[in-house]
């Protein structure tokens, strides 16, 4: 007889499940059907003119979105490899960076800093509410000498749900008249959040095309300032790839290497998506559509919403009903919600129900949320239906999870929908 075929993935066998998949995670983010027409595309030189005109038209096209007028960088990466192009050009080993550390990206930004040889101080606060301004100012404020050369703040932390006010993050800067670059990680963000890049004095900022941008993971961008620009030719710290001078050596940049032209096709296609239904009105329909997952979990969870707060050693106290993880009614996000489940209840378990059963992929908990919280994507290429559908298909995995809730979830985030309309 035949040997039997190994299962390389060490899962059970399952029968092949029927409709699309439900991708619900808060990135990568579901590609437009168009975006991968535009992926399927011949090879090209790509130092022809027919391949400059893409180029210069996706930088225009992203520098609109940002809304700068300054510089732009796009490099072959995911968002970590343009955190590390943001810190290697804007810092030199010894400096001092002030990280707000309250989730598990920015914590992660900050281990990376550190292993660069940079000074790292952490301002740390409750992961369900995010870094107090007042706090970021004080800091600022008793910074007298100008040690801290960089305050490096996440806009929207995808494993919590909670903003960072990024305008009043500058104008902390600003009222100390403090001269340390401001830089933004907009990754899940970016294309769904609106964060005007001059407008509120952002120094750099950091984004990635697998969400907002509804591409393929493997392009990052970063936005400079001139003010930034101007600090990369003074740094000490050695740079190859990253080096933002050899980059800018030709309009609208050189890549080191072989440019992702194919990467280049996609970008094109989201950016002119983005801007034939309007920026304005995609950022709209993800305001809608926070909202109204928003109040499917209020719904779920009867309304309640405890004090209990969460940092990177856990939680300080008991979970007794589903609810948001963000407490904070003026930070919550439009992209993500992340969702803490009453203790004793297994998140990863009903993560796999969702999967296994109906074909819905839903984001985990991470660091300290890891088996205590889901999260909901809500953001790219999404609309009306697909929203309740995965409302809907969470709604009936809580069920077969045993964790408690208050049916009536789905009608929830219709109301709420219907307000918006």
């Amino acid at each position: 007889m035949p040997a039997t075929k190994p299962n390389l993935l060490n899962t059970p066998a399952r029968a092949a499940p029927r409709g699309r998949h439900f991708f619900f995670g808060p990135g990568p983010t579901n590609i437009p059907d168009s975006v991968l027409s535009a992926l399927h595309h011949t090879t090209m030189d790509f130092n022809s003119a027919e391949f400059a005109v893409i180029h210069n038209r996706v930088h225009a096209g992203i520098m609109r979105l940002l809304r700068t007028e300054q510089n732009l960088l796009l490099y072959s990466g995911n968002g970590h490899a343009a955190w590390e192009a943001a810190l290697v050009n804007c810092f030199s080993p010894g400096e001092t960076v002030l990280v707000l550390d309250c989730g598990h990206f920015a914590s992660n930004w900050a281990d990376m800093a550190f292993d660069l040889g940079l000074n790292v101080e952490r301002l740390k606060a409750d992961w369900r509410t995010g870094v107090p301004v007042a706090a970021v100012e004080a800091r600022l404020a008793a910074d007298k000498q100008g040690e801290i050369k960089g305050v490096m703040v996440v806009h929207n932390e995808t494993a919590t749900g909670v903003v960072h006010p990024l305008a009043e993050m500058r104008r902390a800067l600003d009222k100390s008249d403090h001269k340390a670059l401001l830089l933004a990680d907009a990754i899940s963000s970016f294309g769904s959040i609106d964060l005007p890049m001059d407008a509120w004095g952002i120094d750099v900022v950091v984004a990635g095309s697998q969400k907002g941008l509804m591409m393929v993971t493997g392009m990052s961008l970063t936005g400079i300032s001139a003010k930034a620009l101007a600090r990369s030719t003074t740094v000490t710290t050695p740079r190859g790839y990253w080096n933002w001078q050899q980059m800018m050596g030709v309009k609208p940049q050189r890549f080191p290497g072989t440019s992702p032209v194919h990467l280049f096709f996609g970008l094109h296609e989201s950016v002119r998506l983005i801007e034939a239904e309007g920026f304005d009105a995609v950022l709209a329909r993800h305001h809608r559509f926070g909202a109204a997952t928003r109040a499917a979990v209020l719904a779920w969870g009867g309304g309640v919403t405890s004090a209990v707060s969460v940092g990177p050693s856990g939680f300080s106290g008991k979970i007794t009903a589903l609810q948001t993880m963000c407490t904070n009614p003026s930070r919550l996000s439009n992209t993500v919600t992340t969702i803490l489940l009453p203790d004793g209840h297994d998140a990863n378990a009903l993560r796999t129900i969702a999967d296994q059963r109906y074909n819905l992929a839903l984001g985990s908990g991470l660091g300290p949320l890891n088996g205590r919280a889901f999260r909901i994507g809500h953001l790219g290429d999404l609309n009306e239906p697909m929203l309740l559908g995965a409302i809907a298909t969470t709604e009936m995995a809580l069920a077969d999870a045993g964790v408690p809730h208050t049916a009536g979830g789905v009608q929830a985030a219709i109301a709420s929908l219907r307000e918006q309309a």
